[in-house]
């Protein structure tokens, strides 16, 4: 049986894992200028949606008893323009951590990372 040789990946929405969806949505749109795109029930919700420019990402809540195990929690790299002026304005907005830095890596990245509340790795990045 052949098979049609014309599949085509377009783009991946990652899920992220949030202990309370609304506090992940105050970060993610306070802090660093996502839209909310979607929300699946405004005063309790379990799962939204939320878009900056070409960059979707899904919050999903997560019960107590996931956060008891311990866990890797997903680690994102997205490349982006303008690298610089996003590190400043990340660094504006209060949401680095102690040792976070713009570095230009031997892979041949400049790039910076951090976490958000719930330990979701943030790495950003433009190839040099």
């Amino acid at each position: 049986m052949s098979l049609p040789n014309n599949a085509y990946l377009a783009q991946i929405t990652p899920i992220l894992p949030v202990k309370n969806v609304l506090h992940a949505l105050e970060f993610y749109i306070k802090k660093l200028k996502f839209e909310l795109v979607f929300i699946d029930e405004e005063r309790n919700p379990k799962y939204a949606g939320i878009r900056r420019n070409n960059i979707a990402l899904h919050l999903q809540w997560q019960d107590a008893s996931e956060w008891g195990i311990s866990k890797n929690r997903p680690m994102l790299r997205i490349q982006v323009q303008g690298i610089e002026a996003l590190y400043k304005e990340y660094q504006l907005m209060g949401v680095f951590h102690n040792h976070t830095s713009l570095e230009e890596k031997p892979w041949g990245n400049l790039e910076f990372a951090f976490y958000d509340p719930y330990m979701n790795g943030l790495t950003f990045y433009h190839s040099l």
